[in-house]
């Protein structure tokens, strides 16, 4: 088995993805249809059910286009990552991991036995059983596996964490990482920047890339100016507020400069 997302993330190609929070076919579809390199789809702050996940995964994998199926699941959990990988997805990332023993735990967690404790089943993964042998014999190490670093001991602990076997790569929280720094949503502050420069700079030490989110796009550019080699750009819910904002704006002003033009015409 080939996980080109993995490979990509590893070669520092620069991949790009978008954000899921959204729980219809449709907007993963849509976003698929966009040429990003993954989607991920966010289940730690969404009301998704393992079904509605499941479903968003099949819309990614029947558009015709290379994009691969990322999940972020709720916590560090060896029940919801194996119900995730039996889906059938190309990686997984888990939120808030603090320590190697942890990032450990998460590795052994996605992995079949004697290397982990990942329960084995048949299932949408290994085409409902028709490849069950042949998708157990060669599964481990196959997904993606990104840990997040968006707390302050997960910061002290950046490296280490890195250095795990069979961790793929970091991926920083700007918004819990400031929160946990005591500097929530200080976007431009010194101290965040040198916050996740840290995290960069420990993940290139063990050779481990590490991405993060821009929800703004106006962002890239510095993120990749901070050494990021990866990133997730922008979010369903910001782009649809942003364009409705926007439409709703033109459409006022419109509104306004032709009232103007025909009310002077009328008088």
């Amino acid at each position: 088995m080939t996980n080109e997302l993995k490979e990509s993330i590893r070669a520092y190609e620069y991949p790009a993805g978008t954000w899921v929070s959204i729980g219809h076919p449709t907007v993963a579809e849509v976003s698929a249809m966009s040429a990003f390199d993954f989607v991920l789809v966010d289940t730690e702050h969404t009301a998704m059910h393992l079904e509605t996940v499941e479903n968003l995964v099949r819309a990614v994998d029947a558009v015709q286009e290379p994009t691969a199926a990322v999940v972020r699941v709720p916590w560090n959990d060896a029940v919801r990552l194996k119900r995730v990988l039996d889906i059938g997805v190309d990686g997984v990332m888990v939120p808030m991991v603090e320590t190697a023993d942890e990032a450990r735990e998460l590795v052994r967690a996605v992995r079949y036995p004697p290397d982990g404790i990942r329960g084995v089943a048949s299932g949408r993964a290994s085409g409902y059983g028709r490849d069950f042998e042949e998708y157990v014999r060669t599964a481990n190490g196959t997904n993606l596996t990104i840990v997040q670093i968006e707390t302050e001991a997960g910061l002290e602990n950046a490296e280490a964490i890195a250095a795990v076997d069979g961790v793929d790569a970091l991926f920083v929280g700007p918004a819990d990482l400031s929160s946990s720094l005591g500097m929530f949503s200080e976007w431009e502050s010194p101290g965040l920047a040198d916050a996740m420069k840290g995290v960069v700079e420990a993940g290139h030490r063990s050779n481990t890339p590490v991405g993060t989110l821009t929800v703004d796009p106006d962002d890239v550019e510095t993120r990749l100016e901070q050494g990021f080699d990866f990133l997730i750009v922008g979010k369903d819910t910001s782009h649809l507020r942003t364009a409705n904002e926007e439409a709703k704006e033109l459409y006022d002003r419109t509104v306004s400069r032709i009232g103007d033009t025909e009310s002077g015409g009328r008088d």
